[in-house]
């Protein structure tokens, strides 16, 4: 595989590399919360990922919104498909460079169980309407979901995840305390764990999770294009003058002349993520071999991150960020589905907030009256678990009196 970008050459690997001495070791795991015995036919890693396939909160990513709400059309991503490519991009680079597959394949599966409805506009809303009650963070709430929320297990809440994966979870995106930022300054959800077992909040999380955060950008980056395109937000000329992208989209083109537009867009799409993905694994075995980390307990106290891309790619990356955010993120069609989003869940949250008693029975559980606090993070929950589809029913049902469904 070749990186275009850089003129440097990725080798092609047929076969799983040698496992690296910096990867996580699934018989040195750090265990679970809750002793269980452990699996005959499973690593600790690969019972981790089946668990999150098999939660409820990962089948409800079927209905939740990517960029577009569900509704709009079948074609677009939702966040179950955006986690799945996550997932498929993460696995292959942890293969390449000895990681442990299993553990990065699970990380990506379930980074983004925390979102609300609607993407990033319904976190915004819920998080406006949890103010005064400890805010909302989607990615507190994945981990609220991992270890409280889900109830599928007879001895214990949640799913009861190794420490790696939790560790993962929370860390991905680097420490979650440094200078500048304390304990006392984390979500929650977080802070509440942290004090039943230590997830070392102050140091970077495995190379695992640090190829799943890596892949979490490319997969959107990319798919976005694609959705947008589709939708017609963008076109291909307005991508000619993004760096990367409009080389790769101007070379295919030239390369095939007569093919269909959606081909283009498939191959250059193709070319992009290989690019990126070949940049990832070039950068990161040069920063192998200046830092030359020993074990897993290396990569996570080095001083930066061990998995990222060169300063070029970085460069490249961020341009694509900055012209998705000005041309589809804030288009105003998506502006006006996003509006009406954030009512629906202000709304929803405002009715239940006052009204505990119209939540389902399960989930009045907890509560602690009108306007309580507890009763704020229970409506949050149960807000947050929504699907797009079933957050709007709701709505119909609450406030449509002439729609309303049994």
């Amino acid at each position: 595989m070749v990186n275009r970008s850089h003129n440097r050459v990725i080798t092609s690997v047929k076969n799983p590399a040698a496992t690296a001495v910096f990867a996580v070791n699934a018989t040195e795991t750090r265990g679970r919360l809750f002793s269980e015995p452990e699996s005959l036919t499973r690593t600790p890693y690969q019972r981790d990922r089946d668990r999150v396939i098999h939660c409820a909160a990962f089948r409800r990513l079927k209905y939740k919104t990517q960029v577009f709400v569900y509704h709009e059309g079948d074609y677009y991503r939702t966040r179950l498909t955006h986690s799945l490519e996550v997932a498929q991009i993460a696995r292959s680079v942890a293969r390449v460079l000895g990681l442990d597959e299993d553990l990065a394949e699970a990380l990506a599966l379930a980074h983004d169980l925390g979102h609300t409805p609607f993407g990033h506009a319904g976190e915004e809303a819920l998080d406006d309407c949890m103010s005064g009650f400890g805010g909302f963070d989607h990615n507190a709430q994945t981990l609220r979901i991992l270890t409280k929320l889900e109830h599928r297990y007879a001895e214990f809440d949640g799913l009861n995840l190794s420490w790696e994966a939790l560790e993962g979870i929370v860390k991905h995106n680097g420490p979650m305390v440094f200078p500048g930022r304390g304990v006392d300054d984390l979500p929650r959800a977080i802070v509440e764990y942290a004090e039943q077992q230590d997830l070392e909040l102050e140091s970077f999380a495995s190379a695992e999770a640090q190829v799943a955060a890596l892949a979490d950008d490319i997969a959107y980056n990319n798919h976005d294009i694609d959705d947008g395109l589709r939708a017609g937000l963008f076109s291909l000329e307005d991508l000619l003058a993004v760096p990367m992208v409009g080389e790769i989209f101007g070379r295919t083109q030239d390369r095939y002349p007569t093919v269909e537009r959606s081909r283009i867009i498939h191959e250059s799409i193709r070319e992009m993520i290989g690019t990126m993905v070949g940049d990832m694994i070039a950068t990161t075995r040069d920063r192998v071999a200046i830092y030359k980390p020993q074990s897993a307990h290396d990569v996570r106290h080095m001083d930066r991150q061990l998995v990222t891309f060169s300063e070029e790619m970085a460069a490249n990356d961020a341009a694509l960020k900055e012209f998705l955010f000005a041309r589809m993120y804030r288009h105003y069609k998506v502006n006006r589905s996003m509006s009406k989003a954030k009512r629906v869940v202000r709304d929803l949250f405002a009715l239940f907030h006052s009204e505990p008693d119209l939540l389902p029975p399960e989930w009045q559980l907890g509560c602690d009256g009108a306007g309580g606090m507890k009763s704020a993070r229970r409506v949050c929950d149960f807000i947050a678990g929504m699907t797009d589809r079933f957050a709007i029913e709701e709505h119909e049902r609450l406030f449509d009196l002439h729609g309303e469904r049994s």
